[in-house]
């Protein structure tokens, strides 16, 4: 089990990409969060199988149509225990 947390830097606010950040995530099964920071970028934390958090963070990459990732700054963090975070949810 692993914990990533990721700063996504681009265009990435205002063009959904903390949504489908979240549909990437139930794709991958991996656990997390997201938000939009004031600087303009996203910041997130990712946790699972590392196999399944490495295909999310290329998933991630890829971005959709519209977000254009420029930089992704990723950070190890130790994961949380199963019963603290079940799903992947967009925090507000």
């Amino acid at each position: 089990m692993v914990r990533k947390h990721i700063i996504a830097r681009g265009r990435v606010q205002g063009v959904g990409f903390r949504y489908i950040c979240q549909s990437f995530a139930t794709e991958c099964k991996v656990t997390g969060w997201i938000q939009n920071r004031f600087d303009g970028s996203v910041e997130m934390e990712v946790q699972g199988a590392e196999h399944r958090v490495a295909l999310y963070i290329q998933k991630v990459e890829t971005g959709n149509r519209f977000a254009r990732i420029r930089s992704l700054d990723i950070t190890d963090i130790p994961p949380l225990g199963a019963l603290e975070e079940k799903s992947f949810r967009i925090r507000y």
